[in-house]
């Protein structure tokens, strides 16, 4: 099979206004590639590369099919179908509406069969191919949306996905037979001898999706035969005309297959079509030389088989001459003087049909520019004539807005919100930047937009249709949702995250707890969209990842530079999680060795996985004295060989990446320093060696493409492209001749750069393990834009815009001997039943909630009810516009400050467990009082008297019961839970916002509402208890179970918004309570003034000398202050970091 080669694309004039390629056809007998427009015209391009004739179809429809043959040009729109000769005069036309496709007859000569598309009554309609006359119109089975003819049946395919042969001898009143080809709908057809090949959609989740299968059926039987996979979702099929069993595949990304289904296993030929935009249509000529494929910007590519110095006819043949557009006549040459008179300028004599004479189907039906209105007849009759300018004074009942054009406004930036579902994809807006962009869509970066609703009401599953979770981008320091992924899909460091999380971590910003929690929620969430909000924010608190420049302080410049942001986040988040992850000297070993290490000289096991020990040579050029430096790292920066001067020999351009990686762990350098032997300022050698054989499981790399000349390598060349799925490391060197062992590594995934004009962002590209074992494993996690996308457009770098960044690559020989047993992997369940808080003030008398005791820790089913308050950390921002309208720019960020878990059943259902206020280190800008209750020095250490803990630890408190399968009631959990950044699966919230709740009326109810109607309680009066909340949404669920056991339930529901109406949805005020006959002064209990401090992060101290957390007798026995204070370093203490004076963090 002879190999494809691309050639210069086809296009339109340059003053043309470019419109998408919408069919494609070959000339059998000239050297003429036909094609067809969205525009609703036919052109010829000739293989010279010039354009020749150019007409319409009819109207502006889009053309659907082109069919050449030895005389004419058939072509069929959806208003109408016609013929015309190769020099564009138009034969005969016939008019119908709603036509989808056509075919020759195929036993009856000079017949065409028409598919109309009328949902009422499809229909076939047979025409005489020579005159366009209507010979008879026979009924159809189904909704037709291909055609094709077999040496004696007809083919069809439909929307109801089923492929269908007719008899046409039969008037095609009955079909011969059907198979279901693809479940949601075909998209594609084409036939050869006895075999018939389709393309389509499947469903998936309830969606649509490209079928990455091509059917293959045997139309005697109409028996499937076996498929061709192409994974990159067919959207093209041609057939080879000298090779029936060779087909041309091609996806709408411009991905080529061209296989031999009758072998499948060689694999075939693959092409990428350079184009910006996406495929629109394909064809292949007569003799199989030439592929052509059609864009929406107007281009047609080509591909072909003939030796690049050598001009080889479409058609593969020298045959009839080209026909050209007839040329007007040179208007004669006219000397003009003063005297000449104006009548020697004769007007043309046209000896051909003008356009003005065409038929009415062949006239677009709208123009670009209207009729004005005519003048009203009011102004016309008190119209003052001025020589011969007309004057008139508007009259009062035409007055109105001035200076105002009508016109249709495109709505760019237009957001998707669940609330606005009944919006139609036609009736959104198509943003130009789609046809011209040179990013493909699923790299683009898109914003969150905010409705009156808030950020929960954007339709994030718009832009994931996957079963794997994206991240949120409109926090700070989103940048780094890119590195999670790629960690969360490592599955060692997943596992080193989840174990973190189980034990009694000391730090109170520890960024492997909350790399852990967000693989927690990533696992659980199966699609849903997720944020790693306290991952973002631990960021922000840690001092040196501020002086290291990697805290995203100008998210809005578009010029920031994230590549090199995210190499270093790369190397401090690695370094960051080895210290973090160090459990010295009580390091389980996961990575076996066959050396016998001591328990107490055992490395973190991150460092266990990543780390590259290596020992540096440096050699003096000058004395030849060697020196050793032992160091290891656990991130690999690439070396590119550095420019060459003008005396030295080139850089090969031809290097590949395993030669380069190679290299960058060699890093065989040369510098100019002092010699401590001979004490000369001279060359210094330097070159690291580490044994292949002892390289890590894990390989972290940074790109370090800093400039243009970098990039080249990366760029996709003739050869294909430069990152390669597995990569061989070698020995390299005099030092490691010895080693000759290979190491084998797959990579697992890279983030990238996109380069964009509006801003820079970044996207990881994941090879995911997870993945259904019938698509392509790769992944791109463009923030919480998810897609699934061939490996060769993961592996390719078609442009400048693309930039790699940071690669992770798994060992193959080592994957399946890594050791995680060693690993704690269970939350300690004691965290429910201890009662401790940071406040010095604290009241343990006052508390409603009693801790669980150890018959009572929940089991799988267990409900509890639960609510939590919020402050505001920053308020939110907003914009009025000149029309009045107010626009949402970002919403108020919101911290959990008080969270309240009542059991649901047992004999104590009712009776919170926790009620835990959280500290935070953070400025609060509004308390929000009175939506929440918290007020000021309820979250101080020094002025709170509530049970005052860390965020981290009442966190474990929730993902504890998460994990024990507790199911959770509250009123609006999912708002809640977002904020406190909680994934909980659906199967474990009861929400009485939706139990109460008829979707018709588009209205939900309060909760102090629902108290009022149900329970007959008035709460929420002055301020928002959660303790009361919680109780309540407990009480309205065990409600509703007796409304539905009593058979009721509706009928309370419609009564229930009845009255809502009636009210307004506010409880009436109740009376006000009896005043008693002799007011009694209320006892004040005196309360002993403490230190005054300024409002400061938490301050744990001892006894003496500072402040110790308040711990009373514990339901798990009764500990002195001491062992109680170190159970609580222990189990939940906290090691504080930048420690300010005068206190001990």
């Amino acid at each position: 099979m002879p190999t494809y080669h691309l050639l210069h694309p086809l296009g339109d004039l340059p003053d043309a206004y470019p419109a998408p390629i919408t069919s494609l056809a070959f000339d059998p007998l000239s050297d003429v590639l036909w094609s067809g427009s969205a525009s609703g015209s036919v052109a010829a391009f000739y293989g010279s590369g010039l354009r020749g004739v150019k007409f319409p179809v009819g109207g502006n429809a889009t053309v659907l099919r082109i069919i050449a043959s030895e005389k004419d040009v058939k072509a069929i729109g959806s208003e109408g179908i016609g013929s015309w000769s190769k020099g564009g005069v138009n034969k005969w036309h016939y008019s119908a509406t709603q036509l989808t496709n056509f075919a020759m007859h195929p036993t009856t000569p000079h017949t065409l069969v028409l598919a109309s598309a009328t949902l009422a009554n499809p229909v076939f309609q047979l025409l005489n191919s020579a005159t366009g006359a209507q010979i008879r119109t026979v009924p159809s089975p189904a909704f037709i949306s291909h055609l094709r003819s077999s040496p004696s049946l007809l083919l069809s395919a439909s929307s109801d996905g089923f492929l269908r042969t007719h008899d046409l001898r039969t008037a095609a009143k009955r079909e011969e037979g059907s198979a279901l080809a693809h479940s949601g709908g075909i998209s594609g057809l084409e036939t050869s001898g006895n075999y018939a090949y389709t393309i389509g959609w499947g469903i998936r989740q309830g969606h649509p999706h490209p079928d990455p299968l091509v059917k293959v059926f045997d139309l005697r039987t109409l028996r499937p035969l076996p498929p061709y996979p192409f994974s990159s979702g067919p959207a093209f099929i041609d057939i080879h005309p000298k090779n029936s069993s060779v087909i041309v595949v091609s996806s709408s990304q411009g991905f080529v297959n061209v296989v031999d289904v009758a072998n499948p296993t060689t694999g075939g030929e693959f092409h990428q079509v350079d184009t910006a935009s996406y495929l629109t249509s394909s064809a292949i000529s007569p003799s199989g030389d030439y592929l052509s494929f059609g864009d929406a910007d107007g281009l047609i590519h080509l591909l072909t088989t003939t030796a690049e110095d050598t001009h080889v006819p479409f058609n593969g043949f020298d045959g009839q001459p080209i026909e050209w557009a007839d040329q007007p006549e040179p208007l004669p040459n006219i000397h003009w003087t003063d005297s000449t008179p104006l009548n020697s300028i004769g007007l043309p004599y046209y000896t051909s049909p003008l356009l003005s004479s065409y038929t009415h189907p062949l006239i677009p039906s709208s123009t670009a520019h209207p009729p004005p209105a005519p003048i009203p007849p009011q102004v016309l009759a008190s119209m003052k004539m001025v020589d011969f300018v007309g004057y008139a004074q508007l009259p009062k009942e035409l007055r109105g807005k001035r200076n105002v054009v009508a016109r249709e406004l495109v709505k760019k930036d237009q957001g998707r919100f669940r609330s606005d579902r009944t919006r139609t994809d036609s009736q959104a807006s198509i943003d130009a930047s789609d046809l011209t962009d040179p990013i493909p869509k699923p790299y683009r970066r898109v914003e969150i937009m905010y409705s009156k609703f808030g950020v929960e009401d954007f339709d994030f599953g718009f832009y994931n249709e996957t079963e794997f979770s994206g991240l949120e981008s409109h926090i700070q320091n989103s940048y780094t949702n890119s590195l999670v992924q790629v960690l969360h899909y490592c599955h060692p460091i997943r596992h080193l995250g989840k174990s973190h999380i189980t034990t009694s971590c000391r730090i109170e910003h520890c960024l492997l707890c909350e790399f852990g929690f967000v693989v927690r929620m990533l696992e659980d969430a199966k699609g849903t969209n997720c944020q790693a909000s306290n991952f973002c924010k631990t960021i922000s608190r840690m001092s040196q990842a501020t002086a290291l420049g990697v805290v995203d302080t100008d998210a809005e410049r578009p010029d920031t530079d994230y590549a090199s942001m995210i190499q270093l986040f790369n190397r401090f988040a690695l370094e960051e999680i080895s210290a973090e992850g160090n459990a010295f000297p009580q390091n389980p070993i996961v990575r076996p060795t066959n050396e016998l290490v001591p328990m107490g000289q055992v490395a973190a096991p991150i460092t266990q996985l990543l780390g590259i020990d290596s020992t540096t040579v440096i050699v003096c050029q000058n004395c030849g004295a060697k020196r050793t430096k032992e160091g290891m790292t656990h991130v690999v920066d690439l070396l590119y060989p550095r420019k060459t001067l003008t005396n030295e020999p080139p850089v090969p351009t031809d290097l590949d990446f395993a030669t380069l990686m190679a290299i960058s762990l060699l890093r065989d350098t040369t510098y100019k320093a002092t010699c401590p032997t001979c004490k000369q300022l001279t060359q210094l050698r330097s070159r690291r060696t580490t044994p292949v054989s002892q390289l890590p499981p894990l390989l972290a790399v940074n790109a370090s493409v800093n400039n243009d000349e970098q990039l080249k390598y990366w760029i996709d060349g003739k050869q294909g492209t430069f990152l390669s799925p597995q990569v061989d490391i070698r020995s390299y060197g005099e030092a490691e001749s010895e080693d000759l062992d290979v190491a084998t590594y797959e990579l697992r995934a890279f983030i990238v750069q996109v380069r964009a004009s509006k801003a820079n962002h970044l996207v990881a590209i994941v090879k995911v393990p997870e993945a259904p074992p019938d698509q392509s494993p790769w992944y791109i996690f463009n923030d919480f834009v998810v897609e699934n996308i061939s490996e060769q457009e993961a592996l390719s770098f078609p442009d400048k815009w693309k930039v790699p960044c940071v690669l992770y690559f798994e060992r193959v020989d080592m994957r399946d001997h890594l050791d995680f047993s060693g690993l704690p992997d269970e939350l300690d369940r004691a965290i429910l039943g201890q009662r401790i808080s940071l406040a010095t003030n604290v009241n343990w008398a006052a508390h409603k909630h009693e801790p669980l005791r150890y018959e009572e820790l929940p089991t799988p089913g267990t409900l509890v009810s639960i609510d939590a308050e919020f402050v505001a950390l920053q308020k939110e921002e907003s914009e009025v516009r000149s029309d009045g309208t107010k626009k949402l720019l970002r919403p108020s960020q919101l911290t959990l400050a008080r969270v309240s878990v009542l059991r649901g059943d047992g004999p104590q259902a009712g009776k919170p467990f926790i009620d835990d206020y959280i500290h935070t280190s953070e400025t609060v800008v509004d308390y929000l009082t009175e939506y929440s209750g918290i007020r000021f020095g309820d979250l101080d250490p020094h002025f709170s008297t509530h049970t005052l803990l860390p965020l981290k630890v009442v966190y474990k408190k929730l993902r504890l019961l998460v994990d024990l399968g507790c199911i959770f009631i509250g009123h609006g959990l999912s708002k809640d839970f977002r904020i406190i950044n909680l994934f909980v699966p659906p199967e474990q919230v009861i929400d009485t916002v939706d139990l109460y709740y008829i979707k018709s009326r588009q209205r939900r109810i309060s909760l102090r509402f629902l108290s009022w109607y149900i329970l007959k309680e008035n709460i929420q009066k002055d301020t928002h208890d959660s303790i009361e909340d919680a109780r309540a949404a407990l009480l309205l669920y065990q409600e509703y179970q007796r409304f539905e056991e009593e058979g009721k339930f509706d009928q309370v529901l419609e009564d229930m918004y009845k009255e809502g109406r009636l009210v307004n949805w506010k409880p009436p005020t109740p009376p006000p309570p009896p005043q008693p006959s002799a007011p009694t002064t209320p006892q004040r209990t005196p309360v002993r003034a403490g230190p005054i401090s300024p409002y400061s992060p938490m301050n744990l101290g001892l006894q003496q000398g500072g402040m110790m957390p308040a711990m009373p007798p514990s339901p798990f026995g009764m500990l002195d202050p001491q062992t109680q204070a170190m159970l609580f370093q222990q189990g939940f203490g906290l090691q504080w970091r930048n420690v300010p004076r005068g206190g001990p963090f």
